[in-house]
């Protein structure tokens, strides 16, 4: 009897596969054993039971993806939420714009969750929430101490293959555990000496929503390379360049030293927030530097 279902984990050659009802632990058919397949949690397959009352099957066969990430090692992902606490570790706006620029690449959608509002006033809150006011992007401020902005959180996670990605310490694991208290993730206290959060989550794994999708809580970094985009693309990841853009002397224009340009226009009268520019110039610097090495 043939099944389906998503990998959630893989473990020392094998692969936990959850149907909606079970979790079956499954090995790999020989043709895939030999051949260069790469399994990933978020792949849906077809498998085929071996003994039902151990929950033991093999794969059968393994459906297209419609996305891949690199890091974290995940696909066929609805949406990934970028978690970035406002404060304890302070929040990097700079690794926030990388994540995007990744997760756009990849056609996936992002959604901007700023973290730990409770240790900050309203009018912090608010400042760096409105440094993304016209970028495009979903926004939620999040609380799991006073519970702020949680349910919107778990009505977006409802069906979806969501990930949560951001670096150590920004509370990840704390989030899922407030939207789904039975799976408990363990969480991690902040370094004193680094300001940066310890290592909880070691390897991707999805966790099955009581609500219905997935949720991954991936392992926390704080770098991430940037995709191979051309220098001129990297302006079209900031939708509040857009409606300045064309009134640029030079169509080909990057907003950074040319004469008459109407995007440096706006973040100098207040139009354009001052630190998306900044990291745009640094991203555009790398992105150039980059092409120069090769």
């Amino acid at each position: 009897m043939d099944l389906e279902g998503t990998i959630i984990r893989g473990y020392s050659g094998f692969y936990y596969v959850w149907d909606g009802a079970t979790l079956w632990e499954c090995k790999l058919r020989g043709r895939y054993k030999i051949s260069e397949n790469t399994f990933l949690p978020g792949d849906k397959v077809r498998f085929k039971i071996l003994d039902a009352p151990s929950a033991k099957a093999v794969i059968e066969f393994a459906y297209p993806r419609k996305n891949e990430l690199i890091r974290p090692s995940i696909c066929n992902v609805d949406q990934a939420l970028i978690v970035m606490a406002i404060k304890d570790p302070e929040a990097d706006l700079w690794l926030v714009d990388r994540l995007l620029i990744n997760l756009l690449f990849n056609n996936i959608e992002p959604i901007i969750c700023f973290s730990k509002a409770d240790l900050v006033s309203l009018d912090s809150s608010r400042e760096i929430y409105n440094e993304y006011r016209d970028s495009g992007f979903p926004r939620y401020i999040i609380s799991t101490v006073d519970h702020r902005g949680v349910d919107q959180l778990r009505q977006l996670l409802k069906g979806k293959i969501s990930v949560l990605s951001g670096p150590s310490g920004v509370g990840k694991s704390s989030i899922i555990n407030i939207i789904e208290p039975a799976l408990q993730r363990k969480t991690g206290e902040i370094s004193l000496r680094s300001s940066r959060g310890k290592h909880t989550t070691r390897s991707v794994e999805l966790l099955p929503l009581s609500t219905g999708g997935y949720v991954a809580d991936t392992p926390g970094f704080s770098q991430m390379h940037l995709p191979d985009i051309k220098k001129e693309r990297l302006a079209g990841y900031y939708k509040e360049f857009d409606s300045y853009a064309p009134f640029c002397k030079f169509s080909s224009c990057l907003h950074r030293d040319e004469p008459q340009c109407a995007v440096r226009d706006a973040v100098d009268s207040g139009m354009i927030s001052s630190k998306r520019y900044r990291n745009y110039l640094l991203l555009l610097k790398e992105i150039i530097e980059k092409k120069r090495r090769y």
